[in-house]
């Protein structure tokens, strides 16, 4: 039993969406750029996290997502079922037919295992998630980062250009 990626990369992005959401509907591109994760595959993860209520959409200029439930309330068990990811230890996949149509022997232990897998997911918070990162943020030294800005005209369509910036919000010269 492995969580794949499209679990590992819902979990990513809605913890990069929770840190940044403060300031406004956060767009897939930016997402997108600083996890470098494929936009085309954030749009089926955020169609399936919209779907279960977990973020909203904001349409047109200045647009992009937002969570739709409190950091606090939103667990890493809600992001993994959202996007359809098996959590499932067992061979038969829970309907007990593992060995000549009946339970093999090991089933109770692997059914058991998802049982505290789930338990364990349930328990974990995104806000405690989102605070681990920030806290690590803290910690770390101040690196040149690049920042997805975004430019939106009234009859043009988005275009996005990379400018390379330190934390500290300063622009890193060539």
């Amino acid at each position: 039993m492995r969580l794949t990626t499209k679990g590992r990369f819902a979990v990513t992005a809605m913890i990069d969406l929770a840190m940044r959401q403060h300031q406004g509907p956060v767009t897939l591109a930016g997402i997108s750029q600083r996890q470098k994760i494929s936009l085309s595959y954030l749009e089926q993860l955020f169609g399936k996290l919209r779907r279960h209520e977990l973020v909203e959409s904001t349409r047109g200029p200045g647009g992009g997502y937002t969570l739709a439930r409190s950091m606090k309330d939103i667990t890493v068990a809600d992001i993994i079922f959202a996007v359809d990811e098996p959590i499932d230890a067992t061979q038969c996949g829970g309907s007990e037919n593992c060995h000549d149509e009946g339970r093999c022997m090991t089933h109770e232990l692997w059914s058991n295992l998802n049982k505290k897998m789930i338990e364990y997911l349930d328990s974990v918070p995104l806000v405690d998630l989102v605070d681990q990162q920030r806290t690590r943020e803290t910690t770390q030294a101040p690196k040149q980062i690049s920042v997805l800005r975004e430019h939106r005209a009234a009859l043009e369509f988005p275009t996005s250009t990379l400018q390379p910036i330190r934390v500290d919000g300063t622009r890193a010269t060539s």
